[in-house]
């Protein structure tokens, strides 16, 4: 805390202070920490260069006009830096100077006294004002020398001081009936003091025996703050032996009470009932002096007088105050434990228990709490780790509930919003570690096979996804010559016609890599399997038996004499297909309409089906035309022919 000294009435731009600099600040970096004051601080007598930290009178101060007569006045101000954030109050005492001369509420001032009062008899005074504080306020009082009257200036409770009249001798009316003198209110300003004056006129008055007189010359009362008006302050009652008129006592203020005392208490004339005319408050002042004067009806009536000293006692009316200076729009979620979100204050015009404040923050489970920082100043800081992804957690309603002392207590509650701002911490993670994909051969090159997806739990930049294939060789080649994708959608793409039977599956490995920055951009890997489904676009070739030369059906020999069931030849054949299209089907599809032979459709086995006939030409073969069917879709097939030779 800072504390600096300056004179009122300064002029605009007067010197009070270098902040900056006494604080130790690195100027240079002022404006980069965004140094500036707390909005609840500003004053528009003060101004702070936030470029250099030198504070400065920015318009005239009045010290009386804003610390009326309180012996002490200070203009606060609170200063604040981020990044990290720091928090410094200072001080201004504002000093007073003799800028005002002690003045009475009237020019003339007439005093009354009865020719019969004895010397020693005090008639107070009305009482002069000097706003100024200290030595610079009023000091004491002077009179016109004179051999009937002197003055005994006294000091109330409050610190004022006020004359009273002391007379030194008998008056005698028949010789003077009006007495005239110069009354002065001096002040204690240095090197030059300031008075004021008024003309004190004294009329003697033909005597009236007695006075009255009160009960005790000084009350005390207590009263709550609030009291309605018309609540009873106090009863008084002043006696005089006199009778008749000369013994009816009226009531009324002496004139040295305060004009706010006339404003806040009234007097019945007739009773001596002192009862609130006026809203007491305690925070305005916790004490008054009220002068009350009783005098007779009688001719020459001299008052008498007593003091009621009343104290206010503070009620809780005045609910704590709670005031922002800076919040933070958006807290990162990578904020260390202790990161300042949130600097308020708090306050209460309230005195003791009822001036007391508590604060809480309500903030549920989120990882915050209050910190003081010094008298009446809190900060609102992480806890513990952010996590933004977290349900819930990419915004905070934290509410502060500040709660006085008081029976019963009030309390006040401010909220402020949060809001956790995204860190790349988050990578990129595909719908599911493995991708099977099934191609049929003999796909068109360029055609869309599949798609890859995968979602980043950050946002902003940290999710938007870039899609790659990771370089990889299949078969000696670039992986990039069979698949490409499409970097914004994860779409695939074959870059050429798939063949099962060169190829029947390949894998490869896809990326996702987010375009973070802080800390860095982070990225998820996938694998893709690519399996060929293979396409019944191979016909079964025929290996056994062969043709002859120049594409001759293949000759097989058959005894004359051979049994049913004789093995004639085995037709083997294959298929490059695979699964359905590469089961084969044997048949005999034409040359066998006398039934003599018989095809196992498993096998190829060509067997006779019963005895060759007596009958048959010998120099007749049988042309058979064998066919070898597979089972795709359509179904493939190729055909052979054998000529059997008896």
């Amino acid at each position: 805390q800072l504390h600096y000294t300056v004179q009122e009435e300064q002029e605009h731009g007067t010197f009070v202070g270098n902040i900056a600099e006494d604080l130790g600040l690195d100027i240079t970096k002022l404006s980069a920490r965004r140094f500036q004051t707390a909005p609840n601080s500003r004053s528009p007598y003060l101004e702070l260069n936030l470029e250099t930290g030198v504070l400065y009178v920015n318009e005239k101060i009045d010290r009386e006009q804003i610390c009326k007569q309180s012996p002490s006045c200070l203009l606060h101000l609170e200063v604040f830096l981020e990044n990290p954030l720091e928090l410094f109050r200072v001080e201004i005492e504002v000093l007073d100077i003799n800028d005002n001369p002690p003045s009475f509420p009237e020019p003339d001032l007439t005093v009354e006294i009865s020719e019969s009062a004895t010397p020693g008899t005090r008639f107070p005074l009305e009482s002069a004002f000097d706003p100024d504080v200290g030595t610079n306020s009023l000091r004491t009082y002077e009179i016109t020398p004179n051999s009937y009257f002197s003055l005994d200036v006294q000091t109330q409770g409050d610190g004022n001081r006020f004359a009273e009249l002391v007379l030194d001798k008998p008056l005698d009316r028949e010789q003077q009936a009006v007495h005239r003198y110069v009354l002065t209110a001096v002040d204690g300003g240095q090197p030059q003091q300031r008075t004021g004056t008024a003309l004190l006129t004294i009329r003697v008055l033909d005597s009236n025996d007695n006075v009255p007189a009160f009960e005790q010359p000084v009350y005390t009362v207590s009263l709550p703050e609030n009291s309605p008006p018309g609540t009873l302050v106090l009863q008084l009652n002043a006696t005089d032996p006199d009778e008749g008129q000369n013994g009816e006592v009226i009531y009324s203020f002496s004139s040295h009470i305060s004009a706010r005392a006339r404003e806040l208490f009234g007097i019945a004339p007739r009773t001596g009932r002192l009862e609130v005319s006026g809203e007491l408050d305690y925070e305005e002042s916790s004490v008054y002096q009220v002068y009350v004067q009783a005098k007779d009806l009688g001719p020459n009536a001299v008052p008498a007088h007593c003091k009621v000293l009343v104290r206010v006692l503070d009620a809780n009316d005045n609910a704590p105050e709670i005031s922002f200076s800076t919040v933070k729009e958006a807290v990162s979620e990578a904020a260390a434990p202790g990161t300042v979100v949130a600097l308020f204050s708090v306050s209460d015009r309230d005195s003791e228990e009822n001036g007391q404040v508590q604060c809480e923050l309500l903030q549920g489970d989120a990882p915050f709490r209050l910190k003081s920082s010094f008298k009446n100043y809190y900060t609102i800081v992480t806890e513990g780790p952010l996590d933004r992804e977290q349900p819930g957690g990419d915004a905070y309603t934290l509410t502060v509930v500040a709660r006085d002392r008081g029976e019963p207590p009030l309390s006040t509650s401010k909220s402020i919003q949060v809001r956790v701002s995204d860190v790349n911490d988050n990578a990129p993670r595909f719908s599911q570690p493995v991708y099977q994909v099934y191609v049929s051969e003999n796909n068109v090159p360029g055609a869309y096979i599949y798609a890859v997806s995968a979602t980043d739990r950050d946002q902003g930049a940290n999710a938007q996804l870039a899609y790659s294939i990771l370089e990889s060789q299949i078969q000696g080649m670039s992986v990039f010559t069979y698949v490409s994708i499409n970097s914004e959608n994860g779409f695939l793409y074959a870059l050429r016609s798939f063949d099962y039977e060169q190829l029947k599956e390949f894998s490869f490995q896809v990326e996702a890599r987010d375009a973070g920055e802080e800390p860095q951009p982070l990225a998820g890997n996938a694998t893709v399997n690519i399996v060929v489904v293979d396409q019944n676009d191979n016909a079964p070739a025929i290996v056994s038996p062969l043709p002859g030369r120049n594409g001759t059906p293949a000759r097989e020999a058959l005894p004359r004499g051979a049994e049913p069931g004789y093995l004639v030849s085995r037709v083997a054949a294959v298929d490059a297909d695979d699964g359905e299209n590469a089961r084969l089907t044997y048949s005999i599809v034409r040359g066998n309409e006398a039934s003599l032979f018989r095809m196992d459709w498993r096998t190829g086995e060509l067997r006779t089906a019963r005895r060759v006939p007596a009958k048959r030409d010998p120099q007749r073969p049988y042309e058979l035309v064998i066919e070898v069917r597979d089972h795709g879709q359509p179904p493939l097939s190729s055909t052979a022919a054998i000529q059997v030779v008896l």
